[in-house]
């Protein structure tokens, strides 16, 4: 089961492949993926115990240095996030569902992680910059309330740091828009 997450996102392709080397050798971790996204992007995403992936993400970063947009280690992962991220979740008709939509790739996934720990919602997709301009976002859903603290949760380390694109809760989506977006 994966624990401890790390990511960096870089603004280079050609420097991403080269820090997932890096990342892969510094440490005993292992490869989710690495790959570019839009537009001309990279991201790498790697898996271990929490010693091995703040070490491979710190010497990730030195290696990247200023093409290195965003970084992240999650210990203690929630269950519901790499399902999400891969897009391989089912879920029936939501009381209430939640979108969070962000300026990039690290952000979603601190966020997702925040709001499934913070409410019991359930994560439907992570999707992190590929055909949608590097950009990236959560949806999740639950009952009413849940949704509103989860998308809440969600917000608060990317609006910090101004990557917070938009947010919204409805209360009773049409079951065709639910379907649409699954």
């Amino acid at each position: 089961m994966i624990t401890t997450i790390g990511l960096i996102e870089l603004n280079s392709i050609a420097q991403g492949i080269s820090v997932s080397d890096c990342l892969l050798k510094a440490a005993e971790v292992k490869l989710i993926f690495a790959k570019p996204v839009c537009p001309g992007k990279f991201m790498a995403l790697i898996y271990g115990d929490v010693a091995a992936v703040k070490t491979s993400v710190e010497a990730g970063v030195r290696q990247g240095k200023s093409f290195v947009i965003d970084e992240l280690v999650i210990p203690n992962v929630h269950k519901q996030l790499i399902p999400a991220i891969n897009a391989s979740v089912e879920v029936s008709q939501p009381a209430a569902l939640g979108v969070v939509e962000y300026f990039n790739i690290a952000a979603a996934i601190i966020g997702a992680d925040a709001a499934v720990k913070a409410a019991n919602v359930q994560l439907m997709e992570v999707r992190l910059g590929m055909g949608i301009g590097g950009k990236s976002f959560v949806t999740l859903c639950g009952d009413v309330s849940a949704v509103q603290s989860a998308v809440h949760a969600g917000l608060l380390d990317a609006a910090e740091k101004g990557w917070v694109v938009s947010s919204c809760v409805i209360p009773a989506p049409e079951p065709e828009l639910f379907f649409g977006l699954i």
